[in-house]
């Protein structure tokens, strides 16, 4: 059984925590907070409360052949970095730390993380888009060059079949599931005759301005804002037109 230490217990360590406690894993915790320590002893193999937070103390605390070490110090930048680069110096394989700012999560790379989580940049990716569109209704960044997401079917392809609408070479995207509502469970797209229906949602991946441009033009609100547009400049022609017209007296 692999064990995985939190050391601090910010809102993304507690997330850590509670994800972790479903899995077969050990968890040690560490965390200056009495009060948080003691809430989530019964989740975890070990939880420690220290006063200080130092390498000698961390040293003692997390087992040598651990699999991984998490970190959440919340704004406390410098003491992340810190710890991070102590680790790395020790041979901690994999050390995934959060990060306040851009600048924050390079100074972190640069002396060890091997990975770096920005909570309230990724959760803000997430609810954007989600803000600016009707048709898409889960979003989720992988990583700089890959997303997915789950989005409306597209008004110009209903009726049609996987290999008719060509998805990949159509819009650069890849189909990998669908469902017809909400509550029902995903199933998975395995062949090219399949036939996309009204009201489908679509679990699609690929890169995230080729998402946000799918959802943007197949829109049936993008069909009627194109429309309007078009029919309100040539209003505007006519309207210019009778101005320039000769009055008579």
């Amino acid at each position: 059984m692999i064990t995985i230490a939190v050391i601090g217990l910010g809102a993304f360590g507690i997330r850590v925590i509670e994800e972790l406690a479903e899995e077969n894993v050990e968890v040690v915790i560490v965390d200056k907070n009495r009060e948080m320590v003691e809430k989530y002893k019964n989740l975890v193999r070990d939880a420690y409360i220290t006063d200080a937070i130092t390498n000698e103390m961390i040293d003692k605390i997390v087992p040598h052949d651990v699999a991984a070490v998490v970190i959440d110090f919340g704004s406390d930048v410098e003491a992340s970095i810190l710890l991070t680069n102590h680790l790395h110096k020790t041979g901690i394989q994999k050390i995934i730390v959060k990060a306040k700012t851009t600048e924050h999560g390079e100074i972190l790379k640069m002396v060890g993380a091997t990975s770096v989580v920005y909570p309230d940049h990724d959760a803000a990716q997430r609810i954007v888009p989600q803000l600016l569109s009707s048709e898409l209704f889960s979003f989720l960044t992988v990583s700089p060059l890959f997303a997915l997401a789950e989005v409306a079917v597209s008004v110009d392809d209903i009726g049609k079949t996987l290999a008719a609408v060509n998805f990949r070479q159509t819009y650069k995207l890849n189909v990998i599931a669908y469902r017809q509502s909400e509550d029902q469970d995903f199933e998975f797209i395995d062949s090219g005759d399949f036939v996309f229906v009204e009201g489908m949602r679509l679990l699609i991946a690929g890169k995230e301005k080729d998402i946000n441009t799918y959802v943007r033009d197949t829109s049936i609100l993008s069909r009627f804002e194109g429309k309007a547009s078009k029919l309100g400049k040539k209003f505007q022609r006519r309207l210019a037109a009778v101005a320039n017209t000769p009055k008579s007296l």
